[in-house]
């Protein structure tokens, strides 16, 4: 069986026996594989309005509750890839995701998502203020209170560059000799990307670029320089001839900000590949 998905509302005679006994008696799989899927975040319950995961196999609900199983035998068995923490400023933390790690779980699962490695790690509550692509590295903050949640969303939601600096690596087609603007709409929205070329790779054909995302539109690193025929190389969806052994070659590599909780200025930094000449002021971005 690969994939499952099985919804099971319980009624009077259900609410003493646990949760994964009624799901493996629904669905015929294993009750181990049942605790495996509730562990990895593949377990929901509703009741009334509230739909969260349910992770306790011992769990005994009410009736009308419903128990809902996504199984997807493929994704259960994925291993993820590591995150490391980068710092811990108690409210917040500022992780290195792996490529290949989900920011946050989908109904099928979030072993494989950093939010979920952080809250395993930490011991707390997470909140996700902001994204980064699946396939990309780098830096992501992950607020660790409702009110965290709520001022670091609304400052990365801004486009004011002097209270946001998010800075990014990518490997990109062809050569590039001057920095410059990419300003072309995304979605229906005004979308700005800024570069700066930091080196060029003659073996590739290529050219490392800092960039400077201004606005936060889905993609938008990738859609942009795509369009300007310079598509990010490993980009498994856009631009073309523009594969990469080793997968996406787009990296988070800084934060710059306003702390919105502090009022004090922050700075964390991540350099993925060494030897790139890149101070804030040969890049000449905006940050902070």
């Amino acid at each position: 069986m690969t994939t499952l998905t099985v919804h099971h509302t319980l009624s009077s005679s259900d609410h003493e026996r646990d949760a994964a006994t009624l799901l493996a008696e629904a669905s015929q799989l294993s009750k181990s594989a049942i605790k495996d899927a509730m562990l990895k975040g593949a377990v929901w319950l509703t009741r009334g309005k509230q739909h969260k995961r349910l992770r306790r196999a011992t769990f005994t609900g009410q009736p009308g509750d419903t128990l809902s199983l996504y199984y997807d035998a493929a994704l259960l068995r994925l291993a993820p890839p590591p995150a490391q923490l980068l710092a811990d400023e108690k409210r917040y933390s500022v992780w290195i995701k792996a490529p290949g790690l989900l920011a946050q779980g989908t109904l099928q699962g979030d072993h494989c998502a950093l939010l979920r490695l952080a809250e395993v790690q930490l011991k707390r509550e997470v909140y996700l203020v902001h994204r980064l692509d699946r396939e990309a590295a780098g830096l992501m903050l992950i607020a660790h209170d409702g009110k965290a949640a709520a001022a670091f969303s609304q400052l990365f939601a801004s486009a004011k560059s002097d209270r946001l600096c998010k800075q990014y690596r990518v490997l990109v087609q062809g050569e590039l000799h001057s920095a410059g603007d990419i300003a072309l709409p995304l979605d229906g929205k005004a979308a700005l990307t800024r570069y700066h070329p930091l080196q060029q790779d003659a073996a590739l054909q290529a050219t490392w670029l800092q960039i400077e995302l201004v606005t936060g539109r889905k993609h938008q690193i990738r859609r942009h320089l795509a369009a300007i025929g310079h598509g990010v190389l490993g980009d498994p969806r856009y631009g073309s001839g523009n594969a990469h052994a080793a997968g996406l070659q787009l990296y988070a590599t800084a934060l710059r900000f306003t702390c919105p909780l502090t009022h004090q200025a922050r700075h964390y930094q991540w350099e993925p590949v060494p030897g790139l000449n890149s101070t804030q002021d040969q890049a000449n971005t905006s940050c902070l």
